[in-house]
């Protein structure tokens, strides 16, 4: 059986993982003061709207997701056509519509791949899986490198299903911002009280950082540190001890609103790098979707990965 994996462009991971497994995206149509961006996670047009410098507070931006006629033709256009099984990650149904687009495609492809198939002689029926995440940014990874990882194996899809399903619930992303007034402003919009007026006011005053996470499609704050560097560290360096402590999916994900070059250049991330090479963890570094800055600011840390339920020690 030939199985193939879907996301939506929000689930933040390298390209070249994505090139690597044949990944195929879910676009997302970014629109900034009337300058349209598709977010696809290509490095050219991620490239571009960082140079143009457009993750800031003073600009007006929406974002839509992947309709679900979109879907429908992608699916039967193609995904039908190469696959016997496609699994479709995305992030959290509380944060995207794109998971209800997903579904509500699902019946007109499933009562139509047949004739789709048959004008490519290929027999035997198609099945299609959706996956929601409970996760965003980074948070969504360990779903998607688990799926890729059973496929390879051979897993058949309703012991992969099952143990997404799993792994999302049980998946912690974790995100640092840069801009609270920023994110304030994108959350006011989308009637989201994650982040409050006081909260970024004292953040502004007196540069403390509220360190978020999400889990189980929740999103809300679970510490606050003071400045951005210190917070990377503490975050860094809390995923360290995640990771020497035993994850349920070998890998984790650092996501950056901006040059990944800075990654590295990051408080705690020579910590995080030795003990991932040290218990065999997949390091991925992912620039963060446009989408994702577009919604958090520019310049954001988010940190993604898998492991039994506990209680954050910030």
């Amino acid at each position: 059986m030939r199985s193939g994996v879907t996301i939506d462009a929000a689930c933040d991971l390298p390209h070249d993982f994505l090139l690597q497994h044949g990944i195929t995206l879910l676009p997302i149509t970014v629109t900034v003061d009337g300058e349209t961006f598709m977010d696809d996670r290509s490095p050219a047009e991620t490239r571009r709207f960082i140079e143009r410098k457009l993750g800031h507070r003073n600009h007006e931006a929406k974002t839509a997701s992947c309709s679900a006629e979109a879907v429908e033709r992608l699916f039967l256009d193609k995904l039908v056509l190469h696959y016997d099984c496609v699994f479709c990650l995305t992030i959290t149904a509380t944060r995207s519509a794109i998971n209800d687009n997903v579904h509500r495609a699902s019946y007109r492809i499933l009562m139509g791949y047949r004739e789709a198939r048959s004008a490519i002689g290929a027999t035997g029926p198609f099945m299609m899986r959706i996956i929601d995440t409970r996760n965003i940014f980074a948070g969504a990874a360990p779903a998607v490198f688990e799926a890729t990882r059973m496929i390879a194996q051979g897993h058949a899809p309703a012991a992969v299903r099952a143990r997404l399903a799993y792994v999302a619930d049980n998946s912690y992303g974790y995100m640092l911002p840069r801009d609270l007034y920023y994110l304030r402003a994108r959350a006011k919009k989308k009637n989201d009280r994650s982040v409050g007026w006081l909260s970024a006011a004292l953040g502004s005053a007196l540069d403390v950082k509220p360190l978020l996470r999400c889990y189980r499609g929740d999103t809300g704050p679970v510490g606050k540190v003071r400045g951005f560097e210190s917070g990377a560290k503490a975050l860094l360096a809390y995923t360290a001890r995640q990771v020497r402590e035993g994850l349920l999916v070998p890998a984790v994900c650092l996501s950056y609103g901006g040059d990944l070059s800075i990654l590295g250049q990051l408080p705690g991330y020579t910590e995080l790098r030795d003990a991932c090479a040290a218990t065999g963890v997949t390091l991925l570094e992912a620039p963060m979707s446009i989408t994702g800055m577009i919604n958090v600011g520019e310049g954001a840390l988010t940190v993604g990965f898998a492991t039994r339920q506990h209680k954050a020690d910030f």
